[in-house]
């Protein structure tokens, strides 16, 4: 996962001060490894698009207890690869053979446009940095030149923007499922227990939100064996970088044509990145909604930022009102936006957790509601990859097939089979805690030994976890940029696709795609923050 949350303090906060104011194919070679263990009789219906790795996996895995993931992964390959249409992935350059004087004059003029456009974060080896205002600032990393992307394949991480709100939103409806998905969960983790204890006693309460504002981005990674675009993770609290991201698209579409003779690439391939304009127009249709001029927004940040208030200042300066309203430090709000509140080193004592009730309990808007943060955990995705799941949400065969077509294998613990081919094949799977941010993950020999230790230990600890089908993009050349000094290496890239919801009691108000984030990582990296140091900031070139 590539996620920018963990380890971006202070200066992150930088970017939301703007926001502050307001499928596969089955092939006979696959059916051929279940041979005569699976009746014939069960082959119907197998045929043809739309199945997605989850479903073959299931379905021949309960015929032939031989069947692994491994097989699933090269069985669904083979014929995809065959039918869907192929990309060039490369620029038609070579970052990595420009004339070394002329990557000098561009990592230079690159350098300059960061520091006159505010591509800047606060330096993290200076005291003053998020004290002082203008002092303590270096150039956030970045890519020097954009990422090939096929262009397919953003139109459809476009396309499914609008569908993802609209399930978050519907999944964030149905207490019974959220609470009972994570049920075993929250046994054995004491961080989405608390969650899910705020989550019941709204339940119980029969408390209403009644206009709902989601500021979304879906994270994908172009799986280079299937051609598929597969989702890494939806996330619904805390979607960092939109303000930094369009600025690293300008970045990138100045050079494009400041060196349009050298280069040969189009600026016009690079696509307009509007995500915080249009995050902050969600924000103050927001605060319009809720129909309160003396209104605030507020944004919860985490202690070492500077730009809003933290949970603990809440704890200590809010209060509510017997209408409903929530007052803090004499402001009455209208919009809470949760820069922090997603890790539980947000927690760190009782006070923290009584803020984040007390906002629950109000007439506020949450970006995110408790509801619509636990629809973005791990294991609600995991269970909404499953047959039939998405049904009970969604109604349109269409939208389905198209969310459907983009998930790749998600599984239980629970399930043996796979637990058993996970640890034989380790490389294949990642793990996944409810977790949020980087360096969460488990890869390679430790998703083996983790897995063993829970097998020996006999603990239900499984339940704090999903396995995930681990993903292979191409690997490209880069030069990435970071404290002012360049390097040369081979990347791998996630996208992040923005997306902004709100509704009222009758109406959609907005469901529309909103700009994306393009993260790039040297390959021999698991992890991908920006902010951990594991990533940089990019954007892509339709290709």
């Amino acid at each position: 996962m590539m996620d920018s949350k963990a380890g971006e303090v202070p200066w992150v906060g930088y970017e939301y001060q703007c926001l502050s104011w307001a499928s596969l194919y089955l092939t006979q070679e696959c059916l051929d490894v279940v041979g005569s263990s699976m009746p014939s009789t069960n082959l119907r219906g197998l045929r043809g698009p739309n199945l997605g790795l989850y479903k073959a996996y299931e379905i021949l895995s309960k015929s032939s207890a031989n069947f692994t993931m491994a097989q699933a992964l090269k069985c669904g390959g083979v014929e995809a690869m065959e039918t869907q249409q192929e990309n060039s992935m490369s620029l038609g350059i070579d970052p990595h053979k420009i004339d070394p004087q002329l990557l000098q004059k561009m990592e230079y003029d690159a350098l300059v446009w960061s520091s006159l456009h505010g591509l800047l974060v606060g330096d993290t080896n200076s005291q003053s940095s998020g004290r002082v205002p203008g002092v303590g600032l270096v150039h956030a990393p970045f890519s020097l030149l954009p990422m090939p992307f096929p262009e397919n394949h953003w139109k459809q991480a476009c396309q499914i923007a609008p569908i993802f709100n609209e399930l978050v939103d519907r999944v964030s409806l149905d207490g019974k499922f959220l609470q009972d998905s994570l049920s075993r969960t929250k046994k054995v983790d004491a961080f989405t227990s608390r969650l899910l204890e705020i989550h019941s006693k709204m339940l119980d309460a029969n408390k209403k939100e009644e206009i709902r504002l989601g500021l979304h981005r879906s994270d994908y990674m172009l799986d280079e064996q299937t051609k598929l675009l597969l989702q890494i993770e939806l996330n619904t609290i805390s979607s960092s970088f939109p303000g930094l991201s369009s600025l690293v698209s300008e970045l990138h579409r100045s050079l494009l044509h400041q060196y349009k003779q050298h280069l040969a690439l189009n600026p016009e391939r690079i696509p307009q990145n509007n995500s915080v304009t249009q995050f902050a127009e969600a924000l103050s249709k927001a605060w319009s909604e809720y129909n309160n001029p003396r209104a605030v927004v507020m944004v919860v940040v985490q202690t070492e930022e500077r730009n809003m208030k933290t949970l603990s200042e809440i704890d200590a300066l809010g209060e509510l009102l017997p209408d409903g309203t929530l007052v803090v430090d004499g402001e009455a709000v209208a919009v809470v936006y949760f820069r922090a509140g997603y890790a539980p080193s947000d927690y760190p004592s009782e006070s923290e957790w009584r803020a984040r009730l007390l906002m629950e309990q109000s007439s506020a808007i949450k970006c995110p509601s408790i509801a619509y943060h636990l629809a973005g955990t791990k294991k609600i995705q995991q269970e909404l990859a499953k047959p039939n799941v998405l049904e009970r949400f969604l109604e349109n065969k269409d939208d389905i097939a198209k969310v459907r077509k983009c998930f790749a294998g998600l599984w239980s613990l629970e399930d043996s089979n796979i637990v058993k081919d996970a640890i034989e094949k380790p490389g294949l799977y990642v793990m996944k805690p409810q977790r949020e941010g980087g360096g969460n993950n488990i890869y390679g020999d430790d998703v083996r030994e983790t897995l063993r230790r829970m097998e020996k230990e006999g603990s239900d600890e499984d339940a704090a976890y999903i396995l995930m089908q681990r993903i292979f993009p191409t690997l490209s050349p880069a030069v990435l940029m970071r404290q002012g000094i360049s390097r040369k290496d081979h990347v791998i890239s996630e996208l992040g696709v923005y997306a902004a919801y709100l509704r009222n009691k009758t109406k959609v108000i907005m469901n529309e795609e909103c700009g994306y984030l393009m993260r790039t990582k040297v390959s021999s990296s698991n992890e991908g923050g920006v902010a951990a140091g594991f990533a940089v900031l990019d954007s892509i070139y339709l290709v």
